[in-house]
């Protein structure tokens, strides 16, 4: 045989600690037909530096789609269907590199995801600068082998090849087509070269992660064995690879055939009807108003059915796919939502999601039973959703698998004529949904009953848009996009559903009080402000207040929240206002003169904001102000002192009961600012952080010019007469 080696590489990604979906790394791979190993080359490595620490990155395999993990063991929405994803642990300990090879036999050809992360983080808030984080990054490599020459069997026509040995085993492949309703594989003819007892392995199909549906049968001696598939998937290659058990240099010889059973499928309508496709049809969801379907069939119309319902083995029902947005489509059945179920042959629905765009997004299918229409009491519909291939044996084993897929049932009745199932992360492939009347006492008690279900289908990238306390965020690897839920207020889970560690409304209350009426404690600065005449100072600090309080109020993560304006502005606005605050509070301090004072307030402000805008949560655009302020403000001091021969500020009181009150408070205010804040307290500690700030404003501005007196109200009033005041200045003779 002939075989090809080709390699697949991604760029490396620096991994995060895990709070959600967005933080696992991403990588898409495509495995190519006939590939018969997969090998993963998965480098992780870590800096040097002293904050690196021994760290352990979990690692997440699944074919079709992205893996659904749980790393923080939360809970999944109602009526989900979850699977553990196949995962390896990879321990970053001495070495600053660690490699690991994941090795896969035959595995199946189309999309495979990895994703991988680190621990769960630790939720502390880090002011970018303060800190310098440890960058842990992670790359996966493949590695492939496949056959140019795949020997292919034809159908019902007897194939003869050879093993060479043990070590190189036989690969061979088969199409199977539409409405294949089952398979058969049968080894003839087995024939070792040493005239010995033939002993071979089968094995049927591709290894798939998380789970594995191989069919696997062990062949001895001269009598022919078989292997009998239901519902194989249609429309694809299926593997078959034969391995030897004999001596080390024997060849065996083997004859292989592959017959297939035909399923002839029925439709309910005869042609397309175009004319349904020009206008939208309105789908009702399960339980409102218009979705219970139409009335039973009469009597003699359902048995004069029976009997053009037996030469079919399935009854197609015609759909629509209309794509709606990215990772949102929605299923329109052309003869109605409601579709007839009835026992002799199931009622088939395609759900087409193999785009390659569709498995980043969650599969919603409901079914709502009709109660009127059924005429037997204890009948039960029973469906199921499965890939590749539909359940065709519904009403004889009502068990939900294929041949290589385990499928996921819902069932209906009259005393529970509702269900839904969710999908997450849907494999790419098509999908069907199989629908069988089934009644306990046998198939001939439903031979003449018909039942009428409401099916509605769609696919969302966020089941019930992640809920009043998540966020359905679109994420992007590369040219793939999957969607995500970043939930808030202490809730989690997938969908943000659970509500183990979640905030109660009066916590969300507290919490929004807290944050909004803090930023009121600069209503004394602005006051000492205005009253010692430093009028521009105060109108930024008022405006400080004003857009911090009603920044807050628009950042709750909870229902408590208001927002007057954008976000993204009442956040420039804050951050501006607070750097701003800081700046000319300083410069107020250093008591230089007006007019080079007010320059250095404008050129100041601007480029505080123009280094905002390009990066706004950098420590320099806080810290960069502050230390040129207080070297402005120490040179101008100095300058003083060394005018007037003595320290500067010369009182003691002005020292003891204003200065270092409040830069105590201050030093305090950053402390708690930079290395105490986490998601649990933030509410609380940002808050102490604006009274901190507030007050030491308060305590460090300076005292008002000796010339200006005193805002005397009753001076400034015109009543009949002016009231004058000499502003001469008096000379003194100096002796």
């Amino acid at each position: 045989s002939l075989y090809i080696s080709e390699y697949f590489s991604q760029s490396a990604q620096k991994l995060s600690f895990y709070s959600w979906y967005g933080n696992a790394k991403l990588f898409h791979f495509h495995v190519p037909e006939d590939t018969v190993l997969l090998r993963w080359l998965l480098q992780a490595s870590r800096g040097k530096g002293p904050e690196c620490t021994n760290m352990e990155i979990t690692v997440h395999f699944r074919y079709g789609a992205p893996p659904v993990i749980n790393p923080l063991g939360t809970r999944f929405p109602a009526n989900a269907t979850v699977r553990p994803s196949y995962n390896i642990s990879i321990t970053l300990s001495g070495a600053v590199q660690n490699t690991t090879f994941v090795n896969v036999t035959t595995p199946a050809a189309g999309d495979w995801f990895i994703a991988a992360h680190l621990p769960e983080a630790a939720g502390r808030i880090e002011v970018k600068g303060f800190s310098t984080p440890c960058h842990y990054v992670f790359q996966a490599d493949m590695f492939v082998l496949r056959l140019a020459d795949t020997p292919v069997l034809e159908p019902g026509v007897p194939t003869l090849q050879t093993v060479a040995s043990p070590a190189k085993p036989l690969h061979a492949k088969v199409f199977v087509p539409k409405h294949a309703a089952g398979m058969r594989f049968e080894l003839r003819r087995c024939v070792t070269s040493e005239q010995k007892a033939c002993a071979v392995r089968v094995v049927l199909g591709s290894i798939t992660l998380p789970q594995s549906f191989q069919k696997i049968v062990t062949c001895t001696g001269t009598v022919n064995c078989s292997l009998a598939l239901d519902s194989p998937p249609w429309e694809k290659w299926l593997q078959i690879m034969v391995e030897s058990l004999g001596a080390a240099n024997a060849s065996v010889s083997v004859e292989m055939l592959a017959s297939f059973t035909a399923c002839r499928p029925g439709s309910t309508s005869s042609f397309l009807n175009f004319s349904s496709l020009n206008h939208s049809q309105a789908v009702p969801r399960p339980g409102s108003a218009g979705a219970a379907g139409s009335s039973a069939l009469s009597a003699g119309e359902v048995s004069r059915n029976v009997s053009h319902q037996r030469s079919f083995c399935l009854q197609n029902q015609p759909v629509v796919r209309e794509d709606l947005d990215v990772v949102s489509v929605r299923y329109r059945l052309l003869n109605g939502p409601t579709v007839p179920v009835n026992s002799l042959s199931p009622t088939l629905v395609l759900l087409n999601l193999n785009t390659g765009m569709d498995s980043g997004g969650s599969l919603v299918v409901s079914l709502l039973l009709n109660k009127t229409s059924v005429s037997l009491a204890n009948a039960t519909v029973v469906a199921c959703v499965s890939a590749a291939s539909p359940a065709l044996s519904l009403n004889a084993t009502q068990n939900c698998s294929t041949a290589f897929f385990q499928g996921y049932p819902l069932s209906v009745n009259a005393s529970s004529a509702e269900a839904t199932l969710i999908v997450l992360y849907p494999q790419t492939d098509d999908w069907f949904l199989s629908l069988q009347l089934v009644c306990p006492k046998g198939q001939g008690e439903c031979n003449a009953a018909e039942a009428k279900v409401t099916v509605f289908a769609y696919l969302t990238p966020c089941f019930n848009d992640c809920g009043p306390y998540g966020q359905c965020s679109l994420l992007r690897r590369h040219g793939y996009l999957y969607a995500g839920c970043s939930c808030k207020a202490g809730w989690g889970g997938w969908s943000c559903t659970d509500d183990t560690k979640a905030q109660s409304v009066g916590a969300q209350n507290l919490a929004t009080l807290l944050l909004t009426l803090s930023n009121f404690m600069f209503l004394p600065a602005i006051a000492v402000a205005v009253y010692r005449y430093y009028l521009v100072e105060a109108s930024v600090y008022t405006y400080t207040m004003f857009f911090s309080t009603f920044y807050h109020a628009c950042d709750q993560p909870g229902i408590a929240v208001m927002c007057i304006m954008d976000y993204d502005t009442l956040q420039y606005c804050d951050f501006l206002g607070s750097v701003v605050s800081i700046w000319v509070t300083i410069l107020c301090m250093s008591r230089v003169k007006k007019i080079l004072k007010y320059v250095l307030f404008i050129l100041g402000t601007l480029l505080i904001a123009m280094s905002l805008q390009l990066d706004r949560r950098g420590v320099w655009n806080m810290m960069g102000p502050c230390l040129f302020a207080l070297a402005i403000m120490i040179a101008a001091w100095v300058h003083h002192g060394v005018k007037r021969r003595h320290c500067y500020p010369s009182s003691w009181k002005r020292w003891v009961f204003y200065l270092l009150p409040g830069i105590t408070l201050a030093f305090i205010a950053v402390s708690v600012y930079a290395f105490m804040e986490t998601n649990e307290n933030y509410y609380y500690t940002h808050s102490i952080w604006h009274v901190l700030v507030a007050c030491s404003v308060a305590f460090l501005l300076p005292p008002r010019d000796k010339h200006k007196k005193p805002w005397a109200w009753s001076q400034k009033l015109t009543c009949r007469y002016q009231i004058c005041q000499n502003d001469r200045e008096e000379l003194y003779a100096v002796t």
